[in-house]
């Protein structure tokens, strides 16, 4: 009674949210003869004005008069340049996108054009549109169809591509509406944000973002975090060496898999089996850390992921395929060895590891524009994560004409032969009658043995999947016509519309197949959405088996109980609400289970963010500083706080704490006995120190000269900085993998993180400061004109690993394990000439 009251109330406010829009469209609609009257340049000097109105407006709501004529501008610009009208509910699309929601429009009611208006009215703001797409294709695409509107309106549109270098894509974004795909926007945002000039930089700011396929980015993509690697401390050899000894352990009783985590544990049997083929007492021994790492990747690469399924290898090279769209991930690596130990399975050459020098999540990377939309033909059933970790409201739009598209009920079979036998004769049926068929497959492996089963059958046929994608626009072109049979993975749903002449709608249209369910509701609805297009006929029936992955891992016992109690023949099919509820199930199962990976890992990277928010705000406030003298003498004063305090933990001077206090800031600048003595407390110790380093300070400046300490300051700040971030990603990173066993402990993994996580960055903060003034105290550099035979160094810079110090007289001490390396290298001790101490 309750959910049927609050279903009625919910509806109702959809209702009145569409009402309020079409008043909008109505207004629109109204200007629609006025604005028929006006010149091209009557466009542009509109547009002009408009941007001088809105170049200072803080808020998110444009003026209603400037909304409602830019929207009948852009629908006029339209008509006059591609001969295309924007529908009502097309202007209803862009007014949900103008509001930062969610458009919810089915396939084929063009969203691409819908979303000129907002992207036209936005950019007027000269602050910059982002347009997000899902593949380069579609973004140099929708930027090349769509730029005779932007440019009738006197606003500019760039696009990235792959390939493109700094001054291109610089090009692109400094555009009023730049197309791309969401890796290019965010691998550039952290590019941006390890630049040491501004002109390095090509971005100007995240202003407003409409992500197209915005369940496929913002849902699909977000468990894989954008990562900048660098190269890290060899083991490539380890892989090979230790290949021949995972294929020896055996599932189940070496170790136990877990093919929905993709990840397994090793049992005490297998323990055992590997120390006595590795010739060793211990695997669990600190020594062999490595080898235990090494030698579980490679049991995951061999037992939990599948060539032409996960992966493909072409040329030598091992590429991802994307598990969402079947693409291939061309420059994309698993993690933490994982490619590796694929390499070694794979015999192709194991390429080095790699250490993360800057990474962000797909999530908190959007999550940083000021104002975010979408657009998708599915969108509402992940609705509750859209809000909770977007804040974006999902509005289903009405479409143009009615859908009258017939979805069959599914047809379960008992095993896969079976289900494969049906589907190809309803394949033949629909040949020999001349409708065209698409048939949508999870993987590249089953898109190819359906290609081969249909051959044998004599039935010609495309294949569209992530070996062919250069052939993708060629393909579909012709998947609607008589006759047409297409295979296509996943990625034949997204941003594709497969057209049908008069005859084909005569046969009833284009006809789906579904191969099996896919693990999210969505991507079935999006295979389905390939037909039915603008009150097309069309048709779309899903085969499934109790082989189907879907079923088999998330599936009940109950249906193949069910299905021995009911002795039914393997080629017969099986309509039970038992069986459709458990295919329901199944898949709210798998959608449950991937929006808990999701939340992890967006709580974890919360707290990161917070950390990368105020290192790049830093960074940043550097990098377009003429003068940075006063950001150093601000660091000399807290280095001075911080350390005071932390030496005299009870506020009180005494001898042994002074001795401390003087080493450590001897370790920064070489200061005399006199700057600790005769303080009364604390305060007058502090004042008395700031003073006498700012004096040393002023010194130094005297000594080099103000231009080339500016210099310096700025350089080595910055490339202290990145240095440091990258050490802390790295430790971050062993603390993240290890974190999860104080769980044993019964504490919260993930309040233990944000505690331990915090004490390391403060640890990393006071580092960055300690070690540039340290440089800044202690470097010489050697004037052009005496280097002689050595390699000059640019004027205003200096080596960092090469620096000199002027304090060769200090007493010696014991290095620290975090304590900076004494070879010069930049690194923590740790981390270089003392890797191998226990």
């Amino acid at each position: 009674m309750f959910n049927k009251l609050l279903s009625k109330i919910l509806g109702s406010s959809k209702e009145n949210e569409l009402k309020k829009y079409y008043e909008i469209v109505a207004a629109i609609n109204n200007k629609e003869e006025e604005i028929k009257k006006l010149s091209r340049e009557d466009f542009l000097q509109i547009t002009n004005n408009y941007r001088e109105a809105l170049k200072d407006l803080k808020e998110k709501d444009f003026p209603n008069e400037i909304l409602i004529n830019s929207f009948a501008m852009v629908r006029e610009a339209s008509l006059r340049t591609l001969g295309l009208r924007h529908f009502d509910v097309q202007l209803i699309g862009g007014l949900v996108l103008n509001d930062g929601k969610i458009a919810e429009m089915a396939t084929g009611e063009g969203k691409t054009l819908a979303a000129t208006t907002a992207a036209y009215l936005n950019a007027l703001s000269g602050k910059g549109v982002h347009i997000v797409t899902v593949n380069d294709y579609l973004a140099k695409r929708d930027a090349e169809w769509m730029r005779p509107v932007y440019e009738y309106l006197g606003v500019s549109v760039g696009y990235l591509q792959n390939n493109f270098d700094n001054e291109q894509r610089k090009a692109a974004y400094n555009c009023d509406i730049t197309y791309g795909v969401n890796h290019e926007f965010g691998f550039d945002y952290l590019r941006d944000n390890m630049a040491l000039t501004v002109a390095d930089q090509v971005q100007r700011g995240l202003n407003y973002a409409i992500v197209d396929e915005v369940d496929s980015v913002l849902i699909d993509e977000a468990r894989t975090p954008l990562i900048i690697s660098g190269r890290a401390a060899q083991k490539t050899e380890l892989y090979n060496r230790l290949n021949p000894i995972a294929l020896r352990l055996k599932p189940e009783e070496d170790f136990t898999p877990d093919e929905k985590t993709k990840t397994l544990s090793l049992t005490e049997v297998g323990v055992a089996k590997a120390e006595k083929l590795l010739g060793i007492d211990n695997l669990f021994d600190v020594k062999y850390i490595d080898v235990l790492h090494v030698l579980t990747q490679l049991l995951r690469a061999h037992h939990l992921f599948k060539r032409e399924k996960d992966y493909v290898v072409k040329d030598g090279e091992v590429i991802i395929v994307d598990e969402f769209t079947g693409r291939l991930m061309h420059g994309r690596r698993y993690s933490d060895g994982l490619h590796q130990a694929i390499e070694a399975k794979e015999h192709v050459r194991v390429r080095e590891e790699t250490q993360t020098i800057a990474t962000i999540t797909i999530q908190n990377y959007f999550r940083s524009y000021a104002k975010l939309a979408g657009m998708t033909g599915t969108a509402k059933t992940d609705e509750a994560e859209f809000i909770k970790i977007y804040n974006l409201m999902v509005v289903e739009i009405p479409t143009n004409k009615p859908v009258i598209r017939v979805d069959f009920p599914d047809v379960i079979y008992k095993n896969e032969e079976a289900k494969l036998r049906a589907l190809i004769k309803e394949i033949q049926e629909c040949f020999e009658r001349g409708q065209p068929v698409l048939v949508g497959t999870t993987s590249i492996e089953k898109s190819e043995k359906l290609s081969l089963l249909l051959k044998k059958k004599g039935i010609p046929h495309h294949v569209l999947n992530a070996k062919y994608h250069e052939k993708e626009a060629e393909i579909i072109s012709h998947a609607g016509e008589k006759k047409s049979v297409t295979i296509a993975t996943n990625m034949a749903g997204r941003g594709v519309d497969i057209v049908i002449d008069d005859e084909v709608r005569q046969l009833g249209g284009l006809h789906v197949i579904g191969t099996s369910r896919h693990e999210s509701r969505r991507i079935d609805n999006q295979l389905r959405g390939r037909a039915g297009r603008q009150g097309d006929p069309g048709s779309s029936r899903f085969y499934l088996s109790l082989d189907d992955d879907l079923l088999r891992l998330f599936g009940s016992d109950r249906l193949v109980a069910l299905m021995d109690k009911l002795n039914i023949d393997e080629n017969e099919p099986i309509e039970h609400k038992w069986v459709t509820k458990a295919v329901e199930n199944a898949q709210k199962k798998v959608e449950e289970n991937n929006f808990s990976i999701r939340k992890q890992l967006i709580e974890y990277d919360d707290v990161l963010n917070r950390q990368r928010e105020y290192i790049y705000s830093e960074r940043q406030k550097l990098l377009t500083r003429e003068d940075c003298k006063d950001i150093i003498v601000g660091w000399i004063e807290q280095i001075v706080d911080k350390y005071v305090d932390e030496s005299f933990p009870k506020k009180t001077i005494n001898d042994e704490s002074l001795l401390a206090l003087k080493e450590s800031l001897q370790e920064i600048v070489k200061l005399d006995d006199d700057a600790f003595d005769n303080c009364k407390d604390l305060s007058e110790l502090k004042n008395k120190l700031k003073l006498t380093l700012k004096e040393k300070y002023d010194l130094r400046e005297s000594e080099l000269g103000s231009e080339l300490l500016r210099s310096l300051e700025k350089y080595i700040a910055l490339r202290i900085i990145d240095e440091k971030w990258m050490e802390y990603l790295q430790d971050n990173d062993s603390l993240r993998e290890g974190i999860g066993l104080r769980a044993y402990g019964q504490k919260d993994p993930l309040v233990e993180y944000k505690i331990e996580a915090s004490k390391l960055f403060q640890e990393t903060a006071t580092l960055i400061k300690k070690d540039t003034l340290k440089f800044l105290f202690n470097v010489i550099v050697e004037k052009k004109e005496d280097l002689s035979a050595k390699k000059e160094v640019p004027q205003g810079k200096t080596n960092i690993n090469n620096a000199k110090s002027n304090q060769k007289n200090n007493k010696k001490k014991k290095i620290g394990r975090n304590d900076p390396c004494p070879c010069g290298s930049g690194k923590k001790y740790k981390h270089c000439c003392g890797r191998n101490e226990t």
